[in-house]
């Protein structure tokens, strides 16, 4: 039995799996609210009722894919069961990387686990269908499980990334992850070096032919939107869930149809 109090708008319950990296789940609730404000909800109680666990203790997702530090697998199901008794009806895990370990977790869940890969593909179809040749900015560990590469392909897009261990993607991930100037780092000022890194990076992608740019990890949604102009369009991962979100819970799309068998 639901013990949360809901408006008569909304009929189901966002359950927010943040705190990887720290920043992702606050510009996803952001997005979140500034998408409804755009649908004309203005007041507190306009807004959806979620619920959101800062899981900012499960092990680095790319460490982990590659056994360098303990599995995401327990602590992703830990988290979504707290949510699930919590009274959500479905789950956003605001981290790319952490998708790696979906087929695992997904199945010892009660309630749907969005897929963020999927949704943002499904959305590049829709929003972009004369685009053909997608790049991806993303983590080693995102490109090592191929979650973009995979969902592309699925759809007769063409993926263009950076080879693993190559500059360019060792740019993107130093960008992310660098002690100094990185974007995990750097608590919520972007450097210069990372917004330089990241322009080149684009760039690169463009040169291979790329005509739209996913932003593969949360980090990267959180530096694009400070940079003013880039090399090609890109779409937000986080964006394209926000507006799932309130879809869902105000009953614009059902679950059923997003469910992934």
């Amino acid at each position: 039995m639901r013990h949360l109090q809901l408006t008569p708008q909304q009929i189901a319950v966002p359950g927010i799996m943040g705190g990887m990296g720290p920043l992702a789940h606050l510009e996803f609730e952001q997005r979140l609210i500034q998408k409804n404000l755009e649908r004309g909800n203005s007041s507190d109680q306009d807004h959806p009722v979620w619920l959101l666990v800062n899981a900012s203790n499960i092990p680095d997702r790319t460490k982990s894919i590659v056994g360098e530090t303990a599995d995401c697998v327990p602590w992703l199901l830990h988290y979504g069961h707290l949510l699930e008794r919590s009274g959500v009806d479905f789950i956003l895990v605001t981290c790319n990387t952490a998708h790696a370990f979906y087929d695992r977790v997904q199945p010892q869940l009660n309630v749907p686990w969005i897929h963020l890969m999927e949704q943002t593909v499904q959305f590049i179809r829709v929003a972009h269908p004369q685009v053909r040749r997608v790049g991806v900015l993303a983590t080693d560990g995102t490109l090592r499980t191929e979650l973009y590469t995979r969902s592309l392909t699925q759809t007769g897009l063409i993926p263009i990334v950076p080879m693993l261990g190559s500059g360019v993607q060792l740019q993107i991930m130093q960008s992310i992850y660098h002690p100094n100037w990185g974007i995990k780092n750097a608590g919520i000022w972007i450097s210069e070096q990372a917004i330089q890194a990241l322009q080149q990076s684009i760039e690169w992608l463009q040169q291979q032919g790329a005509e739209l740019v996913i932003a593969g990890c949360t980090e990267l949604s959180v530096a694009l939107t400070r940079i003013e102009t880039l090399p090609l369009p890109w779409v937000d991962p986080l964006e394209v869930a926000a507006s799932l979100t309130l879809d869902l819970a105000f009953g614009r799309r059902s679950l059923q149809s997003i469910w992934a068998a």
